[in-house]
């Protein structure tokens, strides 16, 4: 074998191995990725099942300023930096006045207890003599319980005749006609329907104990009939209710609109464990009639918002969900919190982890527009945009190129990487 052909076969081998070198550097990046991938899923998932739920807090691990940041300050060099120099500051909320005893108990009927002698001991014990008031003294206040109570009503109707009419051979005769009744044949009263309704929307009171409860008060009342009783009143009562407040709600030129998972028991052709939806429509924060409309769906499909909201051309403010595309018409408006909740489910466990700075720096600029906004609040529409453009467009703008800036240089399946995607 020439020496030519040694150095072919050489670089053959030599070439090979480094191809293999090449994909085993590639196979083992990849599963570095898919590594890292899972150790902040891992994270994630700890801190929700064990973490506090509410994003609110004093101090997520120092301090960035925002002004360092929109005026180009924060360079690449500081991205590195030890995230234990990095602070945010949230603002607190002004705390409530303290607990007023007076103004818990106002509007509760009062009455004032006596507790007197009785006249057999109202006799000094030295002389006999019989002993004379000379006042009272006030020794505490109770909360006093008075179980509720039931009771029969027997509706009559009233008839009234006219005597001459009578005498003359004919008649002229005249009936009351009284309340409606809720439920046509039915025992129902507006308070007793209305106290069921209560009992299990607000107070969360299942029908099989509050059967329980009737009974306690001495009336056999099936949970099939409570049930009638609520399904009946909210198909003839409510119903017609809730069509007028969605015209209502519709004549706004300003909308929110939402979405949230849950299950239902026992609904046909579908197991406990499926998903289904329920919807809300609600109006703005300024409206003069605050309106909140709820509606149940089993799926999220997008026409389920397009069929509420019909021939709407308002602005509607949601999330990122893209199902709210099917709503032709309408300007739709990103919502900030979601922005934020993204970038705070990205932060990792241990806060002085150097991963920490990107998404402390996605929620402080989310945190420097609601603190403008707080500041807002008490302008007029008007001045509210004037201002807007003026403090927030800067943030906006700063906001944007660091998102489009950043969003390259991250893994697009991270926490992170999700923020910055969901931010655009």
């Amino acid at each position: 074998m020439t020496a030519a052909t040694n150095d072919t076969v050489l670089l053959n081998i030599i070439r090979q191995q480094s191809e293999t070198i090449a994909a085993l550097q590639k196979s083992l990046d990849q599963m570095n990725e898919e590594s890292k991938l899972l150790r902040e899923q891992i994270d994630y998932l700890t801190k929700k099942l064990f973490g506090r739920k509410s994003e609110k807090t004093d101090v997520i691990s120092g301090q960035i300023v925002l002004e360092e940041v929109v005026f180009g300050q924060f360079n690449e060099a500081e991205e590195h930096m030890d995230p234990g120099e990095v602070e945010i500051l949230i603002t607190k909320k002004p705390s409530r006045k303290g607990y007023s005893r007076e103004k818990a108990m106002a509007g509760i009927p009062e009455e004032d207890r006596f507790y007197r002698l009785a006249e057999e001991e109202c006799v000094c014990e030295f002389d006999g003599d019989h002993l004379h008031s000379i006042g009272k003294k006030y020794m505490r206040t109770e909360i006093e319980y008075q179980p509720a109570t039931m009771k029969l009503v027997h509706l009559y109707q009233e008839s009234r005749e006219c005597r001459t009419c009578r005498s003359q051979g004919r008649d002229y005769i005249i009936t009351i006609k009284g309340p409606a009744p809720v439920l046509p044949h039915s025992m129902a009263s507006a308070s007793s329907v209305a106290w069921t309704m209560y009992q299990k929307y607000v107070n969360h009171v299942p029908l099989y104990r509050q059967e329980k409860d009737w009974k306690n008060l001495g009336l056999e009342l099936k949970r099939s009939t409570l049930s009638n009783w609520i399904i009946k009143t909210s198909e003839s009562w409510l119903a017609p209710m809730v069509d007028r407040l969605r015209e209502k709600l519709l004549e706004q030129n300003y909308l929110h609109a939402d979405e949230t998972t849950l299950q239902v028991l026992k609904e046909a052709g579908r197991t406990a464990q499926s998903k289904s939806y329920m919807w809300v429509f609600a109006t703005g924060e300024t409206s003069r009639a605050p309106i909140r409309i709820f509606r149940y769906n089993a799926g999220r499909n997008g026409k389920v918002a397009a069929d509420f909201l019909g021939d709407y051309k308002g602005y509607l403010h949601t999330d990122g969900y893209s199902g709210y595309g099917k709503v032709e018409g309408i300007s739709r408006c990103a919502c900030w919190s979601r922005v934020r909740r993204y970038f705070v489910d990205a932060l990792p466990k241990d806060s002085k982890n150097p991963e920490s700075t990107l998404p402390k720096i996605g929620i402080a600029y989310c945190n420097k527009l609601f603190d403008i906004e707080s500041d807002l609040k008490a302008l007029s529409p008007e001045d509210r945009k004037t201002k807007r453009l003026e403090l927030e467009l800067p943030v906006l703008e700063a906001f944007w190129s660091w998102v489009e800036d950043t969003l390259p240089k991250v893994l697009s399946k991270s926490k992170i990487g999700k923020a910055l995607q969901y931010a655009l």
